[in-house]
């Protein structure tokens, strides 16, 4: 543990700050509210238009399309002229395009349905219990899977996985995959799309994710070739040329039994690869915003979800890599190797 020497702020300083993220939390509400009543899309396909324009192609009301978008032009999102407001191109990616490495818009939705929780938070911190992944609802769960989308059909199916030697030549020879923890499946559908002649199997305890894996694999038209199971990795057999697991090591209550079926999944010859959290090697004060941003979500969903579990280990979004390391050792492998993958906010470590 290291503490940095930082210059202490006044009240006047740190009241501005707190103000400051008063109106970041109004903003990301206002922007959920464009997102849920689809008024950046109409904006984005159809604008410039009146607010009651807006309204009447979303079957909204005028009176509070109106006060939105002025809220919006204030803010400096919306141009305005004539009484007609427009979405510019830049704001437009980040805020409808569900394909772009640029779309931050999910992490609002997901703010807000953490929100949703905080009797339920504040009852969990008392107590010490948890808050089980399934309270936080539809929120959390299409704003984590449209989150990573993105990155799992490009980056990470493109060019993240390719650059591993071993698994390069299961991915090009047709191998067998197996996805730990596939929420929404698009880590497995991007492997599929990218990779003709390679099968992956999704695991999962989250049937709400599975139903919405299965339909999302039917409509990118790989349903033949990736399958989605309703399943513990502990209970999944057979044996696999490429075992992974994409951001959810941190989230198990039991990481260790999990990384343990991973391990047997590989068999003698498999390759073992785990995507977690770009956290900080230990814990310095003050962080920059990635360690904000991974502490932000653990301490609203991560941490309770973990310790909703009889036996939870509670590890929470920040698991560093030593920490990772002592779970691969308890589990059966030698160690976790960092990989020479640079992406901002995640790590790649293989299990050996």
């Amino acid at each position: 543990m290291t503490t940095s020497t930082v210059t202490t702020p006044t009240a006047e300083q740190f009241g501005e700050r707190l103000f400051g993220a008063v109106l970041g939390a109004q903003f990301a509400q206002a922007a959920y509210l464009g997102d849920r009543l689809g008024w950046y899309r109409a904006l984005a396909a159809d604008g410039p238009l009146t607010p009651a324009e807006l309204a009447a192609r979303t079957a909204t009301a005028e009176r509070y399309a109106r006060e939105w978008c002025e809220h919006q032009a204030v803010c400096g999102v919306l141009l305005v002229e004539d009484g007609r407001f427009t979405l510019p191109p830049g704001p437009a990616e980040v805020l409808t395009d569900e394909l772009s490495t640029a779309f931050v818009m999910p992490l609002a939705r997901m703010a807000v349905g953490f929100g949703r929780q905080v009797d339920a938070l504040v009852a969990a911190y008392r107590s010490g219990g948890g808050v089980h992944w399934d309270d936080f609802g539809t929120d959390a769960r299409e704003g984590q899977a449209a989150a990573n989308r993105p990155l799992f059909l490009g980056p990470v199916a493109r060019e993240y996985l390719p650059s591993v030697p071993d698994v390069a030549r299961v991915l090009d020879g047709g191998g067998r995959v197996a996805d730990i923890g596939c929420g929404y499946g698009w880590s497995a559908i991007g492997l599929a799309l990218a990779h003709p002649g390679v099968t992956v199997d999704g695991y999962d305890l989250d049937g709400p994710s599975v139903e919405a894996a299965r339909r999302n694999a039917v409509e990118a038209g790989v349903a033949d070739r990736v399958r989605f199971h309703l399943a513990d990795a502990g209970t999944a057999t057979g044996t696999y040329d490429v075992v992974v697991a994409f951001e959810c090591i941190h989230d198990l209550p039991d990481p260790v039994g999990v990384l343990a079926a991973m391990r047997r999944l590989s068999g003698d010859r498999g390759v073992v690869v785990v995507m977690d959290e770009r956290v900080a090697e230990e814990f310095t004060a003050p962080g920059d915003e990635v360690e904000q941003l991974m502490y932000g979500y653990s301490l609203m969903c991560c941490l309770p979800d973990g310790m909703a579990h009889a036996g939870s280990v509670g590890t929470g979004t920040v698991m560093r890599p030593d920490t990772l390391r002592r779970y691969a050792r308890d589990a059966g492998f030698d160690g976790a190797e960092v990989l020479p993958i640079e992406d901002a906010f995640f790590r790649f470590y293989r299990l050996a």
